[in-house]
């Protein structure tokens, strides 16, 4: 078999098949991810690897037709907590940095401003702002294209029982072959998660599932199961 297909994704088919197979475990599907992330948020995100890796372990099994998810699904990541902890810190990292680097040019010059009152430099506050918008915007587009080369990195992890490294490698290959359907997926993925937000930000919650299914049938369109692998039984 070889390592990944090439041009299989297609995000709103994907979506669509996604709905279908996990509709029938849909809410445990969504305790199963809030959970984790409860789990991962309590610990500091030490266990955020551990805990995504019980997630996607969950919804692999559904989507492979392997029998209905349970919570016991989620634990089974603790076993995954060496070898994801490199991904970890890739994912982690940057985003602590993005959000010190958000509060120092967004949010600290209204701050200075608020605490300054009348004393304050309109022009030098605003061009600050300017920059750090500028500033920021550049992160975010650096931080997406790090995350999206990583977007397979916690599947195969528990698909094929790899390392974080060979997982960020083989993970980069692959996305950087499919970068049209990855492009569509991260637009998506977005898209559902502006409707949540519409649905009184509650509703962003609900579309969990659905997007993190979503990935994972892309996931299988790009690494199709092997039957003959014994890993995940």
């Amino acid at each position: 078999m070889d390592e990944f297909t090439t041009g299989q994704i297609h995000p709103i088919e994907c979506a669509k098949e996604a709905w279908a197979l996990i509709k029938a475990d849909y809410w445990i599907l969504f305790a199963i991810s809030i959970v984790g992330a409860m789990i991962g948020g309590i610990s500091m995100y030490i266990l955020i690897g551990a805990m995504i890796c019980g997630i996607f372990n969950a919804y692999l099994k559904v989507i492979d037709g392997r029998g209905k998810a349970n919570i016991d699904d989620l634990w089974v990541g603790f076993k995954f907590f060496g070898p994801s902890l490199l991904v970890t810190v890739l994912i982690v990292v940057p985003m602590v940095i993005w959000i010190i680097i958000l509060f120092v040019t967004i949010y600290l010059p209204i701050i200075t401003a608020a605490i300054m009152g009348n004393n304050a430099d309109g022009g030098t506050i605003l061009g600050t702002f300017i920059v750090g918008f500028i500033i920021d915007i550049i992160v975010a587009v650096i931080m997406i294209s790090i995350h999206s080369l990583l977007i397979f990195c916690f599947p195969l992890i528990v698909d094929r029982g790899i390392s974080s490294w060979d997982s960020v490698k083989l993970s980069a290959r692959a996305v950087m072959k499919n970068i049209p359907g990855i492009g569509g997926l991260i637009g998506l993925n977005f898209l559902m998660a502006l409707v949540g937000e519409l649905a009184f930000c509650v509703g962003l919650y609900l579309m969990i599932p659905i997007i993190t299914a979503t990935n994972v049938v892309a996931y299988r369109k790009v690494f199709p199961r092997n039957p003959n692998d014994p890993h995940l039984q």
